[in-house]
């Protein structure tokens, strides 16, 4: 599958006139709990060349296709990528820790993953995972049974959210590394695990009757994280200097645009 998902990125690029900077893996194959059923879930940051930038025409910066062999490619122009950045983009911050990559190319996120710390807003980052959390258990925990592959639906973003609050900073995306850096009990984890291991032997789907110790323990946090970003206080904001650099930075190292400078001049 790796091959398939190098090929389509190339024809993406030939397709739009692109150049595909970083593309990773952002589902349940980079959290660590894939069922042999999971999709691919590939994303990607990409640029256009110079003149398509010289203009004040409103353009597409997004670009989104699901192919029928489990694919789902989604990427966005690095100017849209740049502001979301700007704004410590939950989804955006994950692509940059993903534990699979299919491409990286020239220096873009590397320079991100470096700048992190100016950017990195843990406010609102938790709120993204809390919305997620209690969005998902308001939605499928209404009754007294559930799907298995829902309980991770709710513990991610709860688990992510912890490793926030204990860290100061972006949560990895494997689901194994938030879980083991908190501190739950032993049946508590044990439930935990055992639902992981039905999942990735592809037991998501059944249903089963709801767990008490992990209810509890998502209705716990979301009390906690509710409160927390109600008296939480950020208040830093960040300049484009940077951001601009790195985006001129790598125009040139996409296109080899020695002359930009000279362009701009006139």
């Amino acid at each position: 599958m790796l091959d398939e998902i190098k090929k389509e990125i190339q024809y993406l690029e030939e397709k739009h006139k692109i150049k595909i900077l970083y593309a990773v893996e952002s589902g349940s194959r980079a959290w660590g709990f894939a069922s042999k059923d999971s999709d691919w879930d590939v994303r990607f940051i990409y640029i256009h060349d110079y003149d398509w930038y010289l203009s004040i025409d409103e353009k597409k910066d997004n670009i989104d296709t699901i192919l029928p062999n489990d694919i789902d490619l989604a990427g966005w122009d690095i100017r849209k990528a740049l502001l979301l950045y700007k704004k410590s983009n939950p989804p955006l911050l994950e692509w940059l820790y993903s534990p699979i990559i299919y491409k990286d190319e020239y220096s873009l996120a590397e320079k991100l993953r470096e700048n992190t710390r100016l950017y990195f807003n843990p406010k609102s980052c938790i709120y993204h995972y809390l919305h997620m959390a209690n969005r998902n258990y308001v939605a499928y925990f209404k009754e007294g049974i559930v799907k298995v592959k829902k309980y991770f639906y709710v513990l991610r973003p709860i688990l992510a959210s912890c490793w926030i609050e204990k860290n100061g900073s972006m949560a990895p995306m494997e689901f194994i590394k938030l879980l083991e850096a908190e501190e739950l009990s032993s049946e508590l984890k044990a439930e935990i695990y055992s639902l992981l291991t039905r999942k990735m032997n592809g037991e998501e789907l059944d249903k089963e009757n709801r767990i008490p110790v992990i209810d509890e323990f998502i209705e716990t946090k979301i009390a906690h994280f509710q409160k927390m970003l109600q008296e939480f206080v950020f208040e830093n904001q960040p300049t484009n200097t940077e951001l601009n650099a790195i985006f001129r930075n790598t125009l040139k190292e996409a296109w080899d645009y020695e002359l930009i400078p000279q362009t701009i001049n006139k």
